[in-house]
Formats: C-alpha cells, sequence, structure tokens
C-alpha cells in the first residue's frame, strides 16, 4: 500500500497561487497513474487531474474553472506528485487530495479508479 500525504494548503487572497505537493512514501511508486481530487462543503468529490507515472502525460478536468488555470507535474525521483494553482477564485476552495491508480490503463476521472488517497490538504481562496 501506498501512503500519501498533502501539503502546501492555505490561505490565499483571490487570483494568487498555490502550489500543493503530494509524497508517496512505503514504497516506490511503480503505479500507473496518480491524481489530484478536490471536496467542497457540501459537495461531491470532484476530478482535477491526473498523470501518468511512466510517460507524464496529463489529463485535465473539462471544468473551465481548472483547465489553464492548473498544472500537474510529478518528479519520479522524489515519488511525488505536484498540483500548480494559478489565478485562484474563491470557487476553488476545498479539501485537495492526491490519489494513486496502482495498474490500469490511460486515464482515471472517477474516484473509484483510485486506490490509494491521502487525507487532503485545506485550499482557501478569501480575501
Amino acid at each position: 500500500q501506498v501512503q500519501l500525504v498533502e501539503s502546501g494548503g492555505g490561505l490565499v487572497q483571490p487570483g494568487g497561487s498555490l502550489r500543493l505537493s503530494c509524497a508517496a512514501s512505503g514504497q516506490t511508486f511503480n503505479g500507473h497513474a496518480m491524481g489530484w481530487f478536490r471536496q467542497a462543503p457540501g459537495k461531491d468529490r470532484e476530478f482535477v487531474a491526473t498523470i501518468n507515472w511512466s510517460d507524464g502525460r496529463t489529463y485535465y478536468s473539462d471544468s473551465k474553472n481548472v483547465r489553464g488555470r492548473f498544472t500537474i507535474s510529478r518528479d519520479n525521483a522524489k515519488n511525488a506528485v505536484y498540483l500548480q494553482m494559478n489565478s485562484l477564485k474563491p470557487e476553488d476552495t476545498a479539501v485537495y487530495y492526491c490519489a494513486a491508480v496502482r495498474r490500469g490503463s490511460g486515464y482515471y476521472t472517477l474516484p473509484q479508479f483510485y486506490d490509494d488517497w491521502g487525507r487532503g490538504t485545506q485550499v482557501t481562496v478569501s480575501a
């Protein structure tokens, strides 16, 4: 089992930026992909982005609220995945979760396809 630990959340003003990090520990991650989800109070967990571990190909939510502002990346040597978030808006406020797919192909956007989850990090966008 892979342990995932997120960091980098916090309070930021609208228009600001944050970079979330997720470190995989317990074993070297050699799975298929890692991704980011978010969950706002009273709402379902929402897919944000995913990255294939082997070739770095990425896939983002179709939501216009994410595409173009968020960038997912990885560092295989550090066993880490990142989410750079720019031009943050109040509606980006949520708990952000890192998750991993151990085996698969293609891109996964539904939470049930992810095997391991972090505990989440709070992002609050407010003036």
